[in-house]
């Protein structure tokens, strides 16, 4: 089987690192890669801002299957356009994708079918923005309505903040591109968890839950990112809280979008809070959905994976979800990003990267991000450079350790932790930052 991956960051690596494990694949091709990809498919350019150049990609090389990787292609309508000519595509189609594409359009869903979610408010102008504020107390939650690449969110302290961050957004200050729709929500407070669910149409079925670290500062601090580091466990969500999401949210959205003439294939992802509740339970309500795999999350997510990728691409596609049978390595893995100095913000590029061939744990895979071949060296090229990733030994799992969000199989997650920022620690390059408290929370309750 020939498999065409349409991406170039670290999820895509990760997904070719998967591919390459399947006895069933024979060639992965990826548009456009990056400098670590290039060491195990074959690269081809490719702009995935412009589907007419995916679309001449995937003509020119003929695969048997394709998998796209980020937002902005699904939100392009190039699942919809490789189906038509038929081409097997892995992902929702551009009106299923709305649910990510549109935060506007995800808040009336989730309001319209009883999906749990904070209060809202929809404005197009700022008129609306100052007469909406009242609504909400502070800190009150400011949302781009479009793809913002993980920044589009701002938590604002003061109705005044509010105010600024709309105007941002609207003029397109904030994101280099004015929106039409801004979203008011309010401000909850809890745990932060990602749920995936593979769904086929019809189904949908658990894949794994992971807790992402947005934030570029230690201790949840300072702005958001694309994603600074995840960790995945066995205990992180209870048996029970796994099937009440699925129930609840994930498959309420499979029968609903299929009811609107929209049947969603793919991931689904969760983006959870976990609010506690007075009387000592938690009330799952859902922070925003994505519509194709996270960033780290699925670095730390498919290190664990034991099924075949492929299995997974293919019941997602046929409708077999529910038949599925995914397996993954016990215990817990962890993903930290180095990024670019200056992150979020501005940052150089160009900046060699030593170190990178020290890893020689085989639990331990460095996945790139952001990454690019000069005069022969792998060079910086993006703001997330690349994310250590490690699974832990099966017999690190501790017995009888607690479940719940936080919780990440114990000293399987210490196994973990310690082989990622070991390997880490002799990997650099000029500006080099990351997080070193990546699963904190675990930690902080003694796990």
């Amino acid at each position: 089987m020939k498999v065409l991956v349409i991406g170039g960051g670290g999820r895509e690596h990760a997904i070719v690192w998967a591919l390459g494990k399947s006895k069933r694949v024979t060639e992965v091709v990826c548009a456009p890669g990056n400098a670590g990809i290039a060491q195990s498919a074959r690269c081809v350019a490719v702009d995935v801002g412009n589907l007419t150049s995916m679309v001449e990609v995937a003509q020119r090389e003929r695969p048997d299957l394709t998998v796209v990787g980020p937002e902005l292609p699904l939100s392009l309508g190039v699942v919809d356009e490789l189906t038509r000519l038929g081409f097997r595509v892995f992902g929702p189609t551009q009106a299923a994708a709305r649910l990510e594409t549109s935060k506007s359009f995800a808040k009336g869903f989730m309001q319209q079918h009883e999906i749990p979610t904070a209060a809202h408010a929809v404005c197009t102008t700022m008129d609306e923005v100052r007469e909406e504020l009242p609504r909400f107390s502070v800190p009150v939650v400011v949302k781009a309505d479009g793809l913002a690449a993980g920044k589009g969110v701002v938590i604002c302290q003061t109705h005044l903040q509010a105010e600024h961050a709309a105007a941002e957004m609207f003029s397109g200050e904030l994101l280099g591109a004015a929106e039409t729709y801004v979203v008011m929500e309010e401000f909850l407070n809890g745990e932060e968890v990602s749920f995936f669910a593979l769904c086929d149409g019809k189904h949908a079925v658990a894949l794994a839950a992971a807790q992402d670290h947005k934030r570029v500062g230690e201790g949840d601090t300072g702005q958001n990112t694309g994603g600074m580091g995840a960790y995945t466990g066995d205990g992180l969500l209870s048996a029970p809280m796994e099937e009440w999401l699925l129930k609840n949210v994930a498959k309420r959205v499979v029968d609903e979008m299929a009811m609107e003439g929209s049947p969603f294939h793919g991931i689904l992802f969760c983006g959870m809070m976990m609010v506690p509740q007075h009387d000592g339970t938690t009330q799952p309500m859902v922070l925003e959905f994505n519509t194709r795999f996270g960033d780290p999350e699925t670095q730390a997510i498919l290190v664990r994976l034991e099924s075949d990728i492929t299995d997974i691409f293919d019941a997602a596609i046929d409708g077999t979800a529910d038949k599925l049978d995914i397996r993954m390595r016990p215990g817990a893995s962890v993903c930290v990003i180095a990024a670019s100095g200056g992150y979020p913000g501005k940052y150089a590029s160009g900046k060699p990267i030593a170190g990178l061939e020290s890893v020689s744990d085989p639990d331990v895979v460095v996945f790139h991000s952001g990454t690019a071949l000069k005069d022969g060296a792998i060079v910086t090229a993006g703001g997330r450079v690349f994310g250590v990733t490690a699974v832990s030994r099966p017999t690190a799992m501790a017995p009888g350790t607690a479940s719940g969000p936080g919780s990440a199989g114990g000293s399987a997650l210490w196994d973990a932790l310690g082989k990622t920022y070991g390997a880490l620690a002799g990997i650099s390059f000029e500006g080099m930052q990351f997080r070193s408290d990546i699963g904190w929370r675990a930690l902080r309750d003694g796990l």
